[in-house]
C-alpha cells in the first residue's frame, strides 16, 4: 500500500480562489471510490502505486474540464513495502512517541 500527496493548482482562471476546482476533484475521487483525505494544501490518497498513478491521471483533467487554461500538478508518492500503511498512520506513530 502506498500514499500519494496530490496538489493540483489551476491557473489562468481569473480568480484567486480554487474551492470549486477542489470540490470537483473531490467528487471525482468519491466517484472512483478512492480512499482519501483532503487537507488545506492538497489531497492524500491511499492505494497501490499503479492505481494511484492511474487515478492521478484521471483527476488531472478535472480543472481543464472546469475551464482552467493551465494546471500545475505536484505528486509525491510514499511506497512502503515492508508493511501496510494507511492515511493517518504516520500521525499516530508520532503521537505514540510522546510520553
Amino acid at each position: 500500500m502506498a500514499l500519494m500527496q496530490l496538489t493540483i493548482i489551476p491557473m489562468g482562471t481569473g480568480e484567486p480562489g480554487v474551492g470549486d476546482y477542489v470540490l470537483a476533484i473531490q467528487k471525482k475521487l468519491e466517484e472512483k471510490g478512492a480512499v482519501f483525505r483532503l487537507s488545506d494544501m492538497g489531497t492524500l490518497i491511499e492505494g497501490e502505486p499503479k492505481y494511484l498513478l492511474h487515478l492521478a491521471a484521471s483527476i488531472y483533467e478535472v480543472p481543464f474540464e472546469q475551464g482552467a487554461v493551465r494546471v500545475v500538478t505536484q505528486i509525491s508518492i510514499d511506497d512502503r513495502r515492508d508493511k501496510d500503511v494507511h492515511i493517518g498512520d504516520k500521525i499516530i506513530s508520532v503521537i505514540r512517541r510522546d510520553p
